[in-house]
């Protein structure tokens, strides 16, 4: 038997808490459970309040810090329950926190994420690890994405290239070169600006299966002016979040152009703005990829999925395909990156975030 750990995140959708428990064994790493607890909607619009400049923003952040928190806890002790385990089953939680802020340019890059992790070590009694990114931008990194790392471990085959694409709120993609982590960066949005537009024009939370995109047609001038966002062009590494793609930013594209499509077309082309955004930095890749596999709640979107298909150079399936469900890959790996850190080993890769060197990330917060 290997050891436990619980890993916890909270995404750029913002849709609710991802508990998954994993085992890891001789560094081989196997989901055993998962949980998703769901955020109302009073507390899902308390924290997409605090993703963007407002008034009161100091308290406002330290009682939906305190609130996330329990959150978190509550959601991996229920696991633990639903799992007929004991906290002292579980080796470690990583909780990745929920961010509410991505500033990683500038003359004092900083990344912010909330969920306190001492109400989590208190309310568990698990040893808990969190506030992962800042010590790799303190090398000089960007501090996203974390998951390539994971990606390797999990996923990386000695005889093949393959493209790990998450597509959660924002997408991104690693590149596995055998065993080794090529390059790892964000590609732009992945389902936020769909689930913004949905949530505004039908009051839900996502566009089930892609429907309501599917219903619409492309609007060809719409598209390209996104397509012209400066973080497109931007070399690698490089990260983004809603600080670079939101409502506001889609609505001054709208009023660029000369007719104002339905919100139906504005869906389709949100969901072929995504799809392109992804081909695009593929096709920029030096090699061609022997597979590509999605996780994060993209793949659960068949139109996206479908148009991803048709625009790859080789087959797009899902991260089920290689042992993981792909709604459980990222809490997976904020389980892993707890185990990475209470071994003290690196957890970052300078390739992706560019920070100059490896280091171990996280605060740790014993129980």
């Amino acid at each position: 038997m290997g050891d436990f750990y619980i890993g916890l995140m909270s995404g750029t959708s913002v849709d609710g808490i991802d508990a998954t428990l994993i085992e890891i064994t001789d560094r081989q790493v196997a989901i055993r459970a998962h949980l998703d607890t769901p955020y109302d909607t009073s507390l899902r619009e308390s924290i997409l309040g605090l993703c963007s400049p407002a008034d009161n923003e100091i308290d406002r952040m330290g009682a939906l810090d305190q609130q996330l928190g329990r959150a978190f806890a509550r959601a991996a002790n229920q696991l633990i329950l639903q799992e007929k385990m004991s906290p002292k089953d579980i080796s470690g939680i990583g909780s990745h926190g929920q961010t509410i802020r991505h500033r990683p340019l500038g003359e004092s890059p900083f990344t912010l994420q909330i969920a306190d992790p001492n109400q989590i070590a208190q309310a568990t009694g698990i040893t808990t690890v969190a506030d992962f990114r800042r010590r790799d931008m303190a090398a000089g990194g960007q501090g996203a994405p974390l998951a390539p790392a994971f990606h390797r471990a999990a996923f990386s085959h000695p005889h093949q290239k393959r493209l790990i694409i998450n597509i959660g709120g924002i997408a991104n993609i690693s590149e596995l070169s055998g065993e080794s982590l090529a390059s790892g960066f964000d590609t732009g949005p992945g389902n936020a600006l769909m689930d913004g537009w949905i949530q505004r024009h039908q009051g839900l939370k996502y566009d089930s299966s892609g429907r309501w995109a599917h219903s619409g047609q492309v609007n060809p001038e719409l598209l390209s002016l996104m397509l012209e966002h400066q973080y497109l062009s931007k070399p690698t590494p490089k990260s983004t979040g809603r600080e670079d793609f939101h409502l506001d930013w889609l609505d001054q594209q709208l009023e660029l152009i000369t007719d104002r499509p339905t919100p139906a077309d504005v869906q389709a082309t949100l969901l072929e703005f995504t799809c392109q955004t992804i081909s695009r930095h593929i096709r920029q890749l030096p090699e061609t990829a022997d597979g590509i596999y999605i996780c994060g709640g993209g793949s659960m979107n068949s139109a996206l999925m479908q148009r991803l298909s048709e625009l790859s150079p080789c087959a797009v399936e899902s991260t089920e395909r290689l042992g993981i469900d792909p709604q459980q890959v990222e809490g997976a790996a904020f389980g892993w990156l707890a185990h990475q850190t209470l071994s003290r080993a690196k957890g970052n890769c300078p390739a992706v975030t560019g920070a100059s060197e490896e280091v171990i990330l996280g605060g740790v917060y014993y129980a």
